[in-house]
């Protein structure tokens, strides 16, 4: 019986441009959408804000548990008012949707609706990205040599290499990774380790 795959959570980065004398609705309109987006199940958070004061850029991020959870909402009925109410005021300039690999070193993001002054936090540095993965993929690779070796020694290497990915990717993917970025999140992302807070 096959087990299907677990879905992966989907995080959407949209960029909205709005006339900043029209702020205050705007602000109104931001926090109408995070009421409404709320009550939805698998509504993981959302994220506003603007690169500068004044900007007429507003940056928008919201987390689904998965695509399912994810196209409720943007074909709800609720959406599709609340994205009415703006016509006029709010101009729709980019949609990015991520899931899985790509959104590993992104940081929890916890904004305020009203913290609007701040650009959003980058990526960490990609030494660091490559140590974490070293991290999670020295001990899987040592894993697989002894548990594997024996198994697949005087096999040809393109049979040898393929069986050895075949098993590594998923473990690595969805066990292995995921819980070392976790645990690593504070130095990845330059803050003091937990113990110190």
């Amino acid at each position: 019986m096959e087990t299907a795959a677990p879905q992966l959570a989907v995080t959407v980065a949209i960029t909205r441009r709005a006339d900043p004398s029209r702020n205050a609705e705007m602000l109104a309109w931001v926090r109408a959408g995070t009421t409404l987006a709320e009550d939805f199940p698998g509504f993981l958070g959302v994220g506003w804000v603007r690169p500068v004061l004044g900007s007429t850029e507003w940056h928008m991020l919201y987390r689904f548990a998965d695509a399912d959870a994810l196209h409720a909402w943007e074909e709800s009925p609720q959406r599709q008012w609340w994205l009415s109410s703006a016509q006029g005021m709010v101009e729709h300039t980019r949609v990015e949707r991520r899931t899985g690999i790509e959104g590993w070193f992104d940081p929890p993001q916890e904004h305020e609706v009203d913290d609007l002054t701040g650009p959003p936090p980058g990526p960490p540095p990609r030494w660091k990205q490559a140590v974490t993965i070293w991290l999670g993929f020295f001990p899987l690779s040592l894993l697989a040599a002894v548990t594997l070796g024996h198994l697949l020694d005087g096999r040809n290497a393109v049979v040898r290499t393929l069986v050895t990915t075949v098993c590594l990717t998923p473990l690595m993917t969805y066990l292995v990774l995921p819980r070392v970025t976790k645990a690593l999140q504070w130095w990845l992302h330059g803050q003091p380790p937990p113990w110190r807070r």
